[in-house]
Formats: C-alpha cells, structure tokens, sequence
C-alpha cells in the first residue's frame, strides 16, 4: 500500500476539477472538510462536507462560467499544509468577459484526505467580468 503525498492529494483534486469529475473531486475531500470561499467572491462562504463543496461551488461556477479551470502552478509544502499558487481561467455566461486572475488555495490534507480549503483571489476582477 502506497501512502499519497498531500501534495499529490491536492494535484488529484486539481485534475479531477480540471475534467469536471466530480465523483473523483469529492474523494478527495474529507467527509468533515471546511472549505472557504474569500470574501467578496461571487460563492463567499464557508461549506462543509464533499457533497456540500461540490454542489454549492463547482456546480455552481458550471452554471455561471464556461470552461471555469483552476491551474494549478507552484506548490509549496510544510507537513500537512499545501499552498498552490495558481490561477483561474474562464467566460462568463452571462457578460462574456474572460478572465485569468492569480489565486493562492491553502490546503489541509490528514490522512490522505482534504479536511480544510482556504481560497485567497482578486475578487474584483471576478466580479468585474461579471458585469455588463
């Protein structure tokens, strides 16, 4: 039996969002997992379970924005803790305005699993491509 790194827990995360998994995302996520969408961003709040997450944030930003990608670019690892630096590419449905914005996601990861998610993003940029 092989141990997944947490690294290597989050980089499956990315993928499994990256083609739209969401059965594969939600194995990845701890059954008690705290997920935390920044102030000012369109999803802002804090959502628990891997149900929960992927209902209220990934199915969500599907219904808002076409081809929402998270890139993930640089990670950096202490122990059980995981910064990515990344970004985020996408079109809005409803303006048609693109962005590619920088994001950092921190990452708790015990036991092979995500128990705790913290998105920082430049929400004004999200928000700008969401107006007419």
């Amino acid at each position: 039996m092989t141990h997944e790194s947490p690294a290597g827990v989050v980089r499956r995360q990315y993928l499994a969002s990256a083609a739209g998994d969401l059965d594969a995302l939600r194995a990845t996520l701890a059954p008690d997992v705290e997920w935390k969408e920044m102030a000012g961003f369109p999803l802002a709040g804090t959502y628990r379970t891997p149900e929960g997450v992927t209902a209220a944030v990934m199915q969500q930003l599907g219904k808002d924005w076409d081809d929402w990608t998270a890139h993930d670019d640089t990670y950096v690892v202490d122990g059980e803790n995981v910064v990515v630096l990344a970004r985020y590419t996408a079109v809005n449905k409803a303006t048609g305005k693109p962005i590619d914005v920088r994001v950092a996601h921190h990452f708790v990861v015990r036991g092979g699993l995500i128990v705790r998610f913290e998105q920082f993003v430049d929400t004004a940029l999200v928000r700008d491509a969401m107006s007419a």
